[in-house]
């Protein structure tokens, strides 16, 4: 029954939409040839010498979506340093070239990195989006590349398009997806072995940024409620939002602050000082992936390790 759905021709549908079972269908489609997919679809197809033009919008998922490929892939990411904010990113005509090239384009989604969605929407590539992978949708938090379901969601929906646009690669992208979910997996590892520390740990973040590994890593999100509220609105937190943030740090209440280097300002150097007089271990990170990783599995695993520390502080 599922491959009669995997060979049923579509209307056009370009997104590439992993259920659990994405990589068991991998088979249908290599089965399907050149016929539509209701999970892979688009004008995806190798190169002359037989490789995968690839966009990403960042380098996380960038550095993925190389892993997956191997040398049957050529990989450019658009967005690869820590000092510009991909929310408001303006794209320029080269940014927009590389997106018409591709025949396999990976987005963010969830309204993280709308510039490359619309890009990759006026394309024929084939489109993965890592948030709609795993079902989440704009408004929800889009740093969906901290979250371990969304990361194995979108390795396999990746690896899917590649099957659907060499099929007789098949074999091959298996066996780059196994190696990348044995580095996945170690990520895991670290996770499940640092719950003994963390599980339960009330944590506050001057952004949201790292939610979806601290609820793996089973904290609790003990962000004061103003201040939460209004950073996720992307607004300005009051006075009395900030003093109660403050207060709760400077308390001791708080075992560990998440401080979003990328985004200082004068509120941050006020919740840098309570944390630091409430002896709250900091732990220091970015939106995007720091020049020195060039993997993502590699960067939350350092991350993990960086979390496990501050809690045994």
């Amino acid at each position: 029954m599922m491959m009669e759905k995997m060979c049923a021709k579509s209307n056009g549908l370009k997104r590439v939409v992993a259920g659990v079972a994405a990589l068991v269908m991998i088979g249908g489609l290599a089965a399907c040839g050149n016929a539509g997919s209701s999970s892979v679809d688009g004008n995806a197809s190798a190169n002359a010498d037989g490789t995968i033009e690839v966009v990403a919008s960042i380098n996380q998922w960038g550095s993925v979506a190389r892993d997956l490929g191997g040398d049957k892939v050529d990989v450019k990411s658009i967005m690869t340093a820590t000092n510009v904010e991909a929310h408001d990113y303006e794209p320029t005509s080269s940014d927009i070239a590389v997106f018409s090239k591709a025949q396999v384009a990976v987005v963010n989604g969830a309204d993280y990195d709308s510039w490359a969605s619309k890009a990759a929407d006026a394309t024929k590539a084939t489109v993965v989006d890592a948030a709609e992978t795993a079902g989440k949708k704009d408004g929800d938090n889009p740093h969906v590349w901290f979250s371990h379901d969304v990361r194995e969601k979108t390795a396999d929906a990746i690896t899917a398009a590649y099957v659907k646009a060499l099929p007789d690669q098949k074999e091959y992208f298996e066996q780059q997806h196994e190696a990348w979910e044995k580095k996945e997996q170690a990520v895991e590892d670290k996770i499940d072995a640092a719950k003994a520390t963390t599980q339960g740990v009330p944590y506050a973040a001057s952004e949201s940024v790292a939610w979806y590994l601290a609820d793996d890593l089973g904290m609790t999100d003990a962000t004061t409620d103003g201040y939460k509220n209004a950073s996720a609105n992307e607004s300005e937190p009051s006075p009395a939002d900030i003093k109660a943030f403050v207060d709760a740090l400077e308390s001791g209440s708080i075992k560990t602050f998440v401080l979003n280097t990328q985004e200082e300002d004068s509120t941050t150097k006020q919740l840098i000082d309570a944390a630091k007089k409430g002896s709250v271990p900091t732990v220091e990170l970015t939106e995007q992936m720091p020049k020195e990783y060039d993997d993502l599995t590699d960067w939350m695993g350092a991350l993990v390790d960086d979390f496990a520390a501050a809690v045994k502080q």
